[in-house]
């Protein structure tokens, strides 16, 4: 993955997910590329706390940071702490579990490294690599990423992705607020208003369910909806 002297940062927001931090965090690491992993568990109660403290004694290199928060606070929130202790050149968003593969950031960084984007949303739906999406959650996103594009004249497939890599230089620019799931409809607003170049690319997507630990509900695609809404109407 050829990168000049470009750095990674991979931000990680964590919430009861022992059964898979382990293993993303082992892909992560494989990526051959400069980079630095920023772990942020969200009030976990799971022993996914208890985890990570073992594995940030062991990181022996330093290559790894993990930060706590003491109670759930939600995604959005644990991704403003990560974001504070950035220090790369581009920033890439990885969830805790093995819905998005970190062997994708390749696909990621291309259209960054080619300077033809400032932002880059892995899309579960470009290309008809849907990756087992469920259909309710399919005909949801549809629905928040039609309402969104119309706001923002943006062409996206999938604006609630959650695999997203940016040039660092955008989280200077954006005083972001959200603290739930708000988060994708806000950065997406922001990026949008702020006219930075939005690329997609394909990636493989494995979904899994509210019974495996899946966190988002019908309640977070009706608060997505006004959060699309708010933010384009105020900053």
């Amino acid at each position: 993955m050829p990168s000049g002297s470009l750095k990674l940062s991979v931000v990680m927001p964590v919430f009861n997910e022992r059964k898979t931090i382990e293993e993303v965090l082992r892909r992560v690491q494989a990526v051959d590329v400069e980079k630095e992993v920023i772990v942020v568990d969200d009030g976990s109660t799971d022993g996914t706390r208890e985890l990570l403290q073992g594995l940030g004694e062991q990181d022996s290199a330093g290559g790894m940071k993990i930060l706590f928060h003491e109670q759930n606070l939600g995604k959005g929130a644990a991704l403003l702490t990560g974001f504070q202790q950035v220090t790369g050149d581009l920033v890439v968003i990885q969830d805790g579990d093995l819905e998005y593969d970190p062997r994708e950031y390749g696909r990621l960084m291309e259209p960054l490294l080619e300077a033809r984007a400032d932002v880059v949303y892995g899309s579960r739906f470009r290309s008809g690599r849907q990756g087992g999406v469920f259909l309710l959650d399919y005909l949801g996103n549809r629905f928040l990423t039609l309402v969104c594009n119309r706001l923002s004249n943006l062409n996206l497939s999938d604006m609630e992705t959650g695999f997203k890599m940016f040039r660092v230089e955008i989280l200077k620019s954006l005083p972001l607020k959200s603290k739930r799931f708000g988060f994708e409809p806000e950065f997406t607003m922001k990026v949008a208003k702020r006219g930075y170049r939005i690329a997609e690319v394909p990636i493989a997507y494995c979904s899994r369910t509210h019974a495996e630990g899946k966190k988002i509900t019908w309640k977070d695609g009706l608060a997505a909806l006004y959060f699309i809404l708010r933010f384009r109407l105020r900053d």
